[in-house]
């Protein structure tokens, strides 16, 4: 959301409005910022960016839970544990985007109730995906740096228990701005957003997103996928290349789309504690938070591709599903995918039989 009227900033993890224009030069004497130009940018940058994001996430997390389910009707392993509530995440957070590009073009017209649903689908969605990436990196830290204790934690009731954890965990950092928020009516339209009782609770919030939602999970996936490179480098695995590649794409994939966004909400906070002044400042803040937001949004369509498919199990899946249903036996048998599968847990059944990192789970 964004604020309007006499709050005069805009909060980065609220539910955008551009529906008035906004007076950010910090003085009440000065006349008001002109942003009509951020107004109109805003109404067709984001719905068609949201829309994007809505189809590629909804697919993509679908046939990932589809996968899963048909694969695993009684799921084995807390990878699949956490790859399955990631796709839900995900999937919650992508079902909020219709109502937000409606809104980002127009007003909210949706009512008190579907305001309270949204903001509990975006944040809930938005918190338990960062969440559970940064439960899947302590995961495949156990079993690659700590092979031998892995396979005593990493049991498929610790994987329910962690996971329903983050579940509340995540509903808990949602709560604040879910009470806050509230259908507000002015002389020009309505918009869903928080009710602030202070300007505190302003700073709370983007400080709650950076620190939760970025800085935590940045330091506990460094650490883990660290010590992982360092295993595989060490290690004599045919696989290490492609084990060393995916932790360099889920490393940089998330720096690249999640640091933009949370350097924009330092720059918002920095604006309302007056550090930032100028309207110059305040509207540069106000287009890079679009651009930056709806770039971050992407993440969730890349999630199935960098936690699924680049994978072999899922490979495998995926050609045993299309064998199925459009029977290319053929293309299967050319592609190579199930003996590289058979290759892989070979492999992976060498290395735990003698005590050393299993790579199956990084493939």
């Amino acid at each position: 959301m964004a604020s309007n009227g006499s709050d005069m900033d805009i909060t980065p993890d609220e539910l955008f409005d551009y529906s008035e224009y906004y007076n950010l030069n910090g003085t009440s004497n000065s006349p008001p910022c002109d942003n009509k130009n951020i107004k109109n940018f805003g109404s067709v940058f984001l719905p068609i960016l949201y829309t994007i994001v809505f189809v590629l996430g909804l697919v993509g997390n679908i046939l990932v839970l589809a996968l899963i389910l048909s694969k695993c009707k009684k799921l084995k392993s807390m990878t699949d544990m956490y790859l399955l509530n990631l796709a839900l995440s995900d999937l919650l957070f992508v079902l909020s985007l219709p109502f937000l590009a409606y809104y980002a073009a127009d007003e909210w017209v949706f009512g008190s109730t579907m305001c309270h649903l949204v903001t509990l689908l975006y944040l809930f969605g938005y918190y338990s995906g960062i969440f559970f990436i940064t439960l899947m990196s302590i995961d495949r830290y156990l079993a690659v740096v700590h092979a031998i204790f892995a396979l005593r934690a990493r049991s498929i009731t610790y994987g329910i228990i962690t996971s329903l954890v983050v579940w509340c965990v995540a509903f808990l950092a949602t709560l604040p701005q879910l009470l806050l928020s509230e259908v507000q009516a002015d002389s020009a339209n309505k918009t869903c957003r928080p009710n602030y009782s202070s300007q505190g609770w302003k700073l709370f919030l983007n400080l709650e997103v950076i620190v939760l939602g970025f800085i935590c999970p940045m330091i506990i996936m460094g650490y883990c996928y660290t010590y992982i490179l360092i295993v595989l480098i060490k290690s004599r695995n045919a696989n290490k290349k492609k084990a060393i590649k995916l932790v360099f794409i889920v490393m940089i994939t998330f720096q690249v789309f999640w640091a933009p966004y949370n350097c924009v909400i330092l720059l918002d906070t920095l604006l309302q504690q007056k550090v930032l002044d100028g309207c110059e400042t305040s509207q540069g803040i106000m287009y890079t938070t679009q651009v930056t937001e709806a770039i971050a949004f992407f993440h969730c369509c890349l999630n199935p591709l960098i936690y699924a498919f680049l994978g072999e199990k899922f490979q495998k899946y995926l050609c045993e599903v299309l064998q199925k249903i459009l029977s290319l036996a053929p293309l299967c048998k050319s592609t190579g995918i199930s003996r590289r599968y058979l290759s892989v847990r070979r492999s992976s059944v060498r290395t735990q039989s003698t005590g050393s990192s299993d790579l199956d789970i990084v493939l």
